[in-house]
Formats: structure tokens, sequence, C-alpha cells
């Protein structure tokens, strides 16, 4: 087996990997102060949608962030800042507050867009890794998502930073689904498909047969009648009424079974 496959080796560089990435959060922490006071203010006053744009692992990040605020109670989208050059920078409308990630703050795509958005007059925040980069200089508020190192040993592949920037786009949910008084019941408003959206929002009305769709049956009915009334409604039970159509009981095919045991 070579040395690269061998087991300790893996697990090792494993654990190095999280240790690296867990340090990268705790120094992410502390420098947290008034950017992220400001990003978040900026988000709840928009009176638009919080666009957010980011290039390659950074743009995979955003769209993870541009969702979990539209789930938490802020209206978000993201938009691929090459496109936005293109045509897609139409939908950026004045309200809105653009969240542009990049690591080194140099990322081409968001700079060529970076004049547009100044003219556009949206508040733009920056989160980076580095103060003093063109993103930074260009944005109304920065967010620092520095980190020491990132976990790949080449010291180049995206792994801490997106990693941070991940986290810090849950900071910034969290804090804002905190300031707008958001509830269980909000949540499942956004999440129907979701067990919690079913739990909350579905009524025994939207689940109930009523009318035609009932399968009943007089009590005098033939059984195999009964079944063929349970098959044509779809259901493995009839309600069985007198000539009033008062429900004297239930007939289901767990009974029948019971029957021809």
């Amino acid at each position: 087996m070579s040395d690269r496959l061998d087991p300790e080796r893996i697990l090792a560089f494993a654990r190095q990997t999280l240790d690296i990435e867990a340090a990268a959060l705790i120094g992410l922490k502390q420098r947290q102060g008034d950017g992220f006071v400001a990003a978040a203010r900026a988000m709840l006053e928009c009176r638009g949608r919080v666009v957010v744009m980011g290039m390659g692992k950074s743009g995979h990040v955003g769209r993870k962030i541009a969702a979990t605020l539209a789930s938490t109670g802020t209206p978000a989208m993201f938009v691929h800042p090459a496109e936005a050059s293109h045509g897609d920078l139409g939908m950026v409308t004045d309200g809105d507050v653009v969240l542009a990630i990049s690591n080194s703050g140099e990322s081409d795509e968001i700079g060529a867009i970076l004049p547009a958005l100044k003219r556009l007059a949206v508040v733009t925040i920056a989160m980076t890794g580095r103060a003093d980069s063109t993103l930074a200089r260009h944005a109304d508020i920065v967010l620092s998502s520095a980190v020491d190192q990132e976990a790949c040993p080449l010291n180049l592949a995206p792994t801490a930073s997106t990693t941070a920037q991940m986290a810090l786009g849950d900071a910034l949910a969290v804090a804002l689904l905190d300031a707008r008084g958001f509830r269980e019941e909000d949540f499942a408003r956004s999440h129907p498909g979701g067990a919690l959206g079913r739990r909350l929002l579905t009524h025994v009305r939207d689940v109930m047969r009523s009318g035609d769709a009932v399968p009943r049956v007089p009590a005098h009915t033939a059984l195999v009648d009964t079944m063929r009334e349970m098959t044509r409604k779809g259901l493995g039970a009839t309600a069985v009424v007198d000539e009033s159509g008062k429900v004297l009981g239930i007939f289901t095919d767990g009974d029948l079974r019971r029957l021809v045991e």
C-alpha cells in the first residue's frame, strides 16, 4: 500500500483540516464588530432584496447564503457577477443591498461592475479576506472573512476561507432572523414541503374527503357492492349510512380480512 493511502495518514490530514477550519471560525468571531452590525442593519432596512454575488467557490457559497437569507425572512437572490456585466445587472434595482463575496477582493468580474453598482446607488457590502482590496475600498460596508491559512496543504484551494464565508453568512441570517422576530410559523410558510411546514400549515380540511368523494353505502348493501364502492372511491373504508344519510358505522378492508380468516 502506498504511504499516501495509509489510514493513519488519511485521518491525520482529515483532523488537520478540521482543526484549521475550526481555528478559522474562532478567529472569524474575534474579527466581527461594527462592520457586522452595519451590514445586518443595512439588510434589515433594505426596501428591496439582498443581492448576493461571488465568483468560483465564493459564488457557490453565495448561492447558499442567498437561499438561507430568503428562507429565514430576508428576501434575497444570487446574481452571477459575470452575467451581471451582460444584462443581469438589470436584476439589481434601487433599494437593493448587494453582498459581494471575494476572499482576495480582486475578482475581475466583481470589479468590473463596481462602478455600475455605485451609479445604482445601492448599498454594497464586501465580504472579503483583505481589508485593503479593491472590493473593500469600493464597498460601503466591509465584513472581514479573513483566515490565517487555508486547510489545503498548498495553501491554495479555498477551504478554510469558504468555511468562514459560509459561517459569516449564517451569522448574518440568524442575526436578521432574531431582529425580525421570525417565528417557527414564519419558517413553515417558506418551507411548505418540509416536515415542519406540513405539521404547522396542513389542516384537516386540506386532506379530508367530502361530498361525493366519500365512499358511502346503505346498511343493506351487499358485501361485493360495498367493496366496489371502496375501490371506486380509492379508500380502504366506507361509511355505512341510513336512509337520511346519517352515519351508522364504518366498514374497512380490515373488517373484510377478519371476516374471511
